[in-house]
């Protein structure tokens, strides 16, 4: 990315970090306070219950995009990209994800190949690249599924069913600008030089 710089500060260039959470009931359980030698219960109506968001962190502006979708697969990881291009129309798109077989599916390669078609490989509208082989330490995106998990776990008595839940994610989410340390393994290089001059 090193090459691209300027674009990248000009917007011309977009990069996200890209990852799928599965949000389950579950994930409202935490720790708690109690007496000594005593249980204490956190209601849970269904573990079962589940919900998939699909999510991109802005690696320059660090801004989120989160949405959500019935599962993680082919399909609505073609609907994402495409809602990412929605979002920044007529810019270029750098995607960094991991190697999950529905990121390499056949139906992703074909989208990708029509919208990238007869174009030389620095002009392609999306470029995907991949995180190394099992090392989610790497996204940053990791780190806002974490946030937004603890999060719940701390606010577990507000929420009774998992409408409530998935809202007071999606809410937390939605709401905050990320700024991990982790980010800077991308851009430390030239974000503060190229920053002051837009």
């Amino acid at each position: 990315m090193e090459a691209r710089q300027a674009e990248i500060a000009e917007g011309q260039v977009i990069v996200y970090a890209q990852d799928e959470c599965h949000l389950l009931w579950g994930d409202t359980t935490g720790y708690v306070w109690g007496r000594r030698n005593e249980k204490t219960g956190v209601p849970i109506q269904n573990i079962k219950q589940r919900q998939t968001y699909y999510g991109a962190l802005n690696l320059y502006h660090r801004d989120f995009v989160l949405m959500p979708h019935d599962g993680g697969n082919s399909k609505n990881t073609v609907a994402f990209i495409k809602h990412l291009q929605n979002l920044n129309p007529d810019k270029k798109l750098i995607l960094i994800w991991d190697g999950a077989s529905y990121h390499r599916s056949e139906e992703v390669r074909t989208y990708l190949n029509q919208v990238n078609e007869d174009l030389e490989e620095k002009n392609w509208k999306i470029t995907c690249l991949l995180f190394a082989p099992n090392a989610p330490e790497q996204n940053p995106v990791e780190d806002v599924w974490l946030r937004g998990k603890n999060f719940l776990r701390k606010h577990f008595y507000k929420n009774k069913t998992f409408r409530q839940v998935k809202r007071c994610f999606s809410d937390f989410i939605n709401q905050q600008t990320f700024d991990f340390n982790k980010i800077d393994w991308y851009f430390k290089k030239f974000h503060n030089l190229y920053r002051k001059t837009i």
